[in-house]
């Protein structure tokens, strides 16, 4: 325990040695700040990378560039960040800047002709650090709602431009823009039976623990009567001043009988790391009740960076005539701490109870690979797939596979594959293998290998053979044929498909390509009449919409327009 102890000294004397500039970076907006997320939240399959910055529900503000630097990378992508611009500066960070609605003309104007260049609306570039220079304080672009975005906000983020990891903004100084003298919210304590021979208050299932609030803000759990290996975990979120979103805490540590036991802070973390919040998490309640409750224990060790764990990995061994005090502290950045004091007893009472376990022939251990075969349908499963040892469900039963259900948390790709020796090879060039989502499917990016279906897959659950023969749809709110658009300054279509989804899009004007962005949220597809490929009077235009599987449908019409005002 000396030795644990001794590391978390010195993890903290290393980190508090790491001074990061204060001063260096300004606000990316010019408007009072307020979080709608921020750094280390919880996400699906992902910690927040960066800072949510509310934009008053609206689009088209001024984001300015927080130091001097240049434009290193630009991403414009219909998912994710959406259009991003990425800016490295000379102190050795990079700023990011996420759900742009479109940039300033110096950049915007490099952004079109590579646009038009390579042909297409998703396009990743790296311009040279003479190409883009900017100052502190240049309106680099205007604020969005592009992307994976769920309304109109700023993502931002602070990263090491030599090992691209994320840090928290609040290091640099952002912790002044954003008051914060609110306690996190405790809403759950869980505790866990780790083994097969471990209770816990006569159950061997985890159990939901009673606090009690005292009169100096702690909490005082319910008395724990347990034996064998137990751990604990804590649902909990921050908030701020200025607003109540249920924001990330920045840092939980548990102590027992006041010597460090497990924790995790919310300073800094690689990208590739980030699906381990899978781990960190209780998945199967998450998935069952949309709680996440966070795990102070690891069952089986995983390289999360920013755990810092004793040499019981959180666990606690409950043995008789020894009680014991295990001690939860939550706290934002500003040190405003919740405290939880859990009192720890030994006892024999057997449980009342069963562990909810579902058995099944087929027994899965993280560390090995499988290989399931039954019927013209296989699963093959890497070692390292999965982070606990669990029992899997898998069948086959009238042409449809049944590989368990999403409650486990999967963190590498396993792949299906599914033999088809009947249909003919025309038919082939249509299918793929498809999850059942309720009475949808969903489509999987699918490969044929002589008469094998292949997929790479996270997601559990099940799969079928599907064949997509119905082409996309294209459509206008109002018809455009034969009229004068001289008014537009855009033009409108709405695209979608209902199976295997939408691979690629084109759009031309007079025999010439042309930039159509496309919001997957709205389904619609728009061009910007500046772009200055439009003719003077007549104008025929044509577009084609792809699906996955080769599906194409082509529209086309004809318009009038005069650029003379």
């Amino acid at each position: 325990m000396r030795i644990t102890f001794f590391f978390f000294i010195f993890y903290a004397s290393i980190f508090a040695q790491n001074q990061y500039p204060k001063d260096y970076f300004r606000s990316p907006l010019d408007i009072p700040i307020q979080l709608s997320g921020n750094f280390g939240e919880l996400r699906p399959n992902h910690f927040h990378a960066g800072f949510d910055f509310k934009t008053q529900k609206t689009e088209g503000l001024n984001i300015y560039a927080v130091a001097d630097g240049y434009v290193s990378r630009i991403k414009i992508s219909t998912s994710g960040y959406g259009k991003a611009i990425y800016i490295t500066h000379p102190n050795g960070y990079t700023t990011v800047y996420g759900h742009l609605k479109s940039a300033t003309p110096m950049i915007e104007k490099h952004i079109k002709s590579n646009h038009y260049i390579e042909k297409k609306y998703e396009i990743e570039l790296f311009p040279k650090p003479e190409e883009l220079i900017v100052k502190k304080g240049d309106i680099i672009a205007f604020s969005g709602n592009t992307g994976g975005s769920e309304g109109p906000h700023l993502h931002f983020e602070i990263r090491d431009s030599k090992t691209e990891k994320t840090i928290n903004p609040l290091f640099f100084g952002f912790d002044s823009l954003v008051k914060d003298t609110k306690k996190p919210i405790i809403t759950n304590l869980v505790v866990y039976p780790i083994d097969e021979n471990a209770t816990v208050n006569q159950s061997k299932n985890p159990l939901m623990i009673n606090l009690s609030l005292q009169k100096d803000g702690t909490y005082v759990a319910g008395k724990v009567l347990a034996s064998g290996k137990i751990g604990f975990g804590v649902n909990t979120y921050d908030v701020y001043d200025v607003a109540w979103d249920r924001n990330g805490v920045f840092k939980i540590e548990s102590f027992l009988n006041g010597k460090p036991s497990f924790g995790f802070r919310f300073d800094t973390f690689a990208f590739d790391e980030s699906r381990y919040i899978n781990a960190l998490i209780d998945y199967p309640r998450y998935k069952s009740m949309y709680q996440r409750v966070q795990k102070l224990f690891m069952k089986n060790p995983f390289p999360l960076s920013i755990i810092q764990p004793n040499k019981d990995n959180g666990i606690v061994e409950v043995v008789p005539n020894v009680t014991q005090i295990y001690r939860i502290e939550v706290s934002d950045f500003n040190d405003n701490k919740s405290v939880i004091s859990v009192p720890i007893q030994y006892s024999s009472i057997p449980a009342s109870d069963v562990l909810r376990v579902k058995t099944t022939p087929y027994f899965i251990k993280t560390n090995k690979e499988y290989n399931f075969e039954k019927d013209n349908m296989s699963v093959f499963i890497p070692a390292g797939t999965f982070y606990e040892d669990f029992y899997l469900d898998f069948d086959v039963k009238k042409d449809t596979l049944f590989f368990h259900n999403d409650n486990i948390a999967v963190h590498n790709n396993f792949v299906v594959s599914i033999q088809d020796t009947i249909t003919s090879e025309k038919e082939k060039e249509k299918m793929f293998i498809a999850s059942i989502n309720g009475k949808k499917l969903g489509y999987n990016s699918t490969k044929l290998k002589k008469n094998t279906f292949v997929t790479y897959t996270k997601n559990l659950g099940q799969f079928v053979l599907a064949k997509d023969t119905t082409a996309p749809k294209i459509s206008i709110s109002k018809s455009i044929e034969g009229k004068w658009l001289s008014d537009q300054k855009f033009l409108n279509l709405f695209i979608k498909d209902d199976l295997s989804g939408i691979k690629e899009y084109n759009g031309y004007l007079n025999g010439q390509w042309i930039l159509f962005e496309y919001d997957y949220k709205t389904r619609k597809i728009t061009h910007n009449f500046n772009d200055g490929i439009v003719a003077e009077g007549k104008n025929d235009l044509k577009v084609v919409v792809s699906d996955n599987v080769g599906n194409s449908t082509i529209f086309e019409t004809q318009f009038f327009r005069s650029q003379k005002q």
